[in-house]
């Protein structure tokens, strides 16, 4: 079901007082797994950008199931489809050690060209076509 999979590791600083990662840094974790998953399907987020299209992200709903600590090792995982005119990023994150569900995530993004709403990305559309053939 997941197409894409990224490791990381808990850095000290990404936790707060309570010893566990600060609710906030699961969506930096989130966000760069989405941009490397665009970037080993040959699309840059930069690129894109300087021809004046951008993918946003319109909602997020993080449902938080277990805590990361500092050292820990874990995987984040996505897989794309489309629904009307949203990309929907469907992700969750698992700490190695014990594979534990951490955080399950939808994120929304929509495409604008120049500002302007699209409802079609051809790119975004070859990823999801990619992602339901796997």
């Amino acid at each position: 079901m997941y197409i894409y999979e990224l490791e990381f590791k808990v850095r000290d600083y990404e936790c707060d007082l309570q010893g566990i990662v600060n609710n906030s840094v699961y969506q930096n974790y989130l966000e760069h797994t989405r941009h490397e998953f665009l970037l080993e399907n040959n699309l840059s987020f930069d690129k894109l950008h300087q021809q004046g299209i951008d993918a946003v992200v319109a909602r997020i709903e993080m449902a938080f199931k277990c805590s990361l600590r500092s050292g820990d090792v874990f995987v984040s995982k996505l897989y794309v489809k489309k629904e009307g005119v949203k990309y929907v990023f469907n992700q969750v994150i698992y700490r190695k050690s014990d594979d534990k569900l951490c955080v399950r995530a939808k994120v929304d993004t929509v495409v604008v060209i120049n500002g302007k709403l699209i409802a079609s990305l051809p790119e975004f559309d070859e990823l999801v076509e990619k992602s339901h053939r796997r």
